[in-house]
């Protein structure tokens, strides 16, 4: 109980700074839609090229959310610490979240450019899996009940799901489809895949979106804390037909 109380107090001192870096963020994702819009037209894609500037940080959003499932609960299964494996799951479910919201783009993106909705490109293959991935890991835990061994088999599946992040990223490269190559290069030295003209307007975006992790990661690990101090709590209560003590009457 000492490391929960601990952590409730460090996690109250934290929160001042919740609304500081929500403000921040916000103010920093409406920067980089105004240098969205306000984009030059694409000659081949016209106007539609700007959902280029959310679907991009979108895809790189899912990507660091998973990465930090895979890092905390490398952490957690090194440190033991529980900390870690409520920020694991809080970043999974983050990851699943833009994960949705990135198909959902693609989808909007594809339907004027390649005629259709949806394809098995093996970009778009490898995405998909990840949420039946990723899915599964939400889903272990809620079936585990005891603390331990959940956050322990949480861990395993969230480190082994980060091989997800360079095979999606390779995969335009692997098995060439129809989707287009990576906007950000990593290989071969650092850069854009998109034109220039729009390289601030994407950075900007790919800044605000990270923030926007750090953010969400930050409320929902304070409300996965205190869920868990409740769950603690009930579960110290004795059974409503036995007895509370002395001591107990007399604390209560």
């Amino acid at each position: 109980m000492t490391s929960v109380t601990t952590l409730s107090k460090t996690g109250s001192k934290k929160d001042r700074l919740t609304p500081v870096l929500g403000a921040v963020t916000a103010l920093s994702v409406l920067a980089g839609l105004w240098l969205s819009l306000t984009a030059p037209a694409d000659v081949n894609q016209g106007l539609l090229v700007r959902l280029m500037f959310v679907h991009v940080p979108t895809a790189w959003l899912s990507y660091l959310a998973y990465g930090g499932t895979g890092l905390f609960g490398l952490l957690y299964l090194i440190t033991r610490q529980r900390r870690y494996d409520r920020l694991a799951m809080s970043s999974g479910e983050i990851g699943v979240l833009f994960t949705v919201a990135t198909i959902v783009g693609g989808m909007l993106w594809a339907k004027p450019t390649w005629g259709t909705y949806w394809v098995w490109d093996a970009r778009l293959t490898t995405t998909a899996l990840s949420l039946v991935v990723y899915g599964a890991y939400l889903l272990v835990r809620g079936l585990i009940d005891d603390p331990e061994r959940r956050a322990r088999v949480s861990a395993v599946i969230g480190v082994v799901g980060t091989l997800y992040i360079p095979v999606n990223y390779m995969a335009v490269e692997w098995w060439r489809g129809v989707h287009q190559t990576q906007t950000l290069k990593l290989l071969g030295g650092m850069q854009w895949g998109a034109a220039p003209v729009y390289g601030i307007a994407l950075t900007v975006m790919t800044l605000a979106f990270t923030l926007l992790y750090v953010y969400l990661l930050r409320v929902r690990g304070i409300l996965a804390a205190k869920q868990e101090r409740r769950e603690e709590r009930e579960f110290e209560l004795p059974p409503l037909n036995q007895p509370l003590s002395q001591s107990e009457v007399r604390r209560g």
